[in-house]
């Protein structure tokens, strides 16, 4: 029996090949860099099986899973957690190759690749699908848009696969992460700007990518009667803000119209004096 976990070369699949392979279990790293996962193989050793795979490639995804030796063929935990975010802009600037990217990786590819999976699980009558969503899931954040949508469809996939695999033995479980630092997450949304991807980690107690491979193996080492659905996590350092209210900026006040002068009073003499010309006319 095998751990399968995708997105392994770096960040929290890195941290999980690490903590799998501690904890006694046969893992299957999956990923496109296939120099990084020959460099943790010599770190971690035989139990350790490096697979190239391209999640975006369902016919890559086809051959790796045929292409796997006997002792690991059998995958009784699948990770989800290769996936990636692309770019904050906001939807009208946003490049719609990026929004392609991200649901080419993060729905298809890792609804292909469960799909392909679920079967073995099935038969066996036992299995674990473990799925890596965000907050960003569940609460909105300005240019998060396709990203935000690609983990809300994560995180309802988790639900419907529960309710599909009712009866089946198989548990299904989504972690959901806040901001965590030390990945290439932000680098790579960023695309490069490393200096802006360092920023939004100064000076934050943020999550790191042990706290995600701890979590991920204490739920793959609960009772198998236990089903953990979601478990939400942020760090302290991060919490809820007020919704913002758009307020019209008010129409500026008319000028207001200048008062009528009054006419002048008419003098007595004046009077008088027109009085004598109506007599003589």
């Amino acid at each position: 029996m095998a751990i399968f976990i995708t997105g392994a070369s770096a960040g929290f699949g890195q941290a999980m090949c690490k903590s799998f392979i501690q904890a006694g279990y046969q893992v299957i790293g999956a990923a496109r860099r296939l120099e990084r996962l020959q460099e943790m193989q010599t770190e971690l050793g035989e139990r350790f099986y490096p697979l190239q795979m391209d999640l975006t490639d369902t016919a890559s995804i086809d051959a790796a899973l045929q292409s796997l030796p006997a002792e690991f063929a059998e995958i009784d935990c699948l990770i989800n957690n290769g996936g990636l975010a692309l770019g904050l802009d906001a939807a009208p600037q946003a490049d719609f190759n990026d929004w392609y990217t991200m649901i080419q990786t993060n729905i298809i590819g890792l609804s292909y690749l469960t799909r392909q999976v679920l079967p073995q699980m099935v038969e066996r009558n036992r299995g674990y699908i473990i799925n890596i969503g965000s907050i960003a899931g569940t609460y909105p954040y300005p240019g998060g848009n396709v990203y935000g949508a690609t983990k809300a469809y994560v995180r309802q996939f988790s639900l419907n696969l529960r309710a599909d695999l009712h009866g089946t033995g198989v548990r299904v479980s989504n972690i959901e992460p806040g901001l965590c630092g030390g990945t290439e997450f932000s680098n790579i949304r960023f695309k490069g700007d490393d200096e802006r991807a360092s920023k939004l980690y100064e000076n934050v107690g943020y999550i790191e990518p042990q706290d995600i491979a701890d979590t991920a193996l204490w739920l793959y080492q609960r009772p198998a009667h236990m089903n953990v659905n979601s478990i939400e996590m942020m760090p302290v350092a991060q919490s809820f803000g007020a919704l913002p209210v758009h307020r019209e900026t008010p129409p500026a006040p008319a000028p207001a119209e200048p008062e009528p002068t009054p006419p002048e009073p008419e003098s007595p003499n004046a009077s008088l004096l027109a009085k004598i010309k109506a007599w003589l006319n």
